[in-house]
């Protein structure tokens, strides 16, 4: 099976400072390699208009999801979206969200191995207008089969 993540409503390129928020610039995100923390699916650019990134994932019995992007054990998996800067030196962390899987319905998940693809649907900005951070649970996301 495929998952393919569409985010929106990106933040923006740079992220002035607020009381908990230090504030950067030439922000970009991407989904975390497993066991990886400085390996990324793709940076994608802050201020773009929409994000998408496809990776494989196999469905073992039990729903349990594997791949290359999917962290956690048995019954804890989920996908890293991670957020951080670029500059010579490379991509810089500083915030991260996840996307629990089994935040996903079964029906959904069950639709999406038989159709081959499950698509994930997120607006990436927190209610400050920071990048998106924390727990990712629905209805801040949608997941459905292709």
């Amino acid at each position: 099976m495929q998952i393919r993540i569409e985010g929106r409503d990106l933040p923006g390129r740079s992220c002035g400072p607020s009381p908990d928020f230090p504030g950067y610039d030439n922000i970009h995100v991407g989904v975390q390699r497993r066991g990886k923390p400085d390996e990324h699916l793709e940076l994608q650019p802050g201020d773009a208009e929409s994000v998408r990134w496809t990776f494989d994932a196999t469905v073992r019995p039990g729903d349990d999801v594997l791949g290359t992007y999917i962290q956690g054990g048995p019954g804890k998996r989920f996908i890293y979206l991670s957020w951080g800067t670029v500059d010579d030196q490379g991509f810089h962390m500083f915030r991260r969200a996840k996307i629990f899987l089994a935040d996903i319905e079964p029906a959904v998940l069950a639709a999406a191995q038989r159709s081959g693809t499950l698509v994930i649907r997120l607006g990436l900005t927190d209610a400050k207008g920071h990048p998106a951070c924390a727990w990712i649970k629905p209805p801040r996301f949608e997941a459905s089969a292709a």
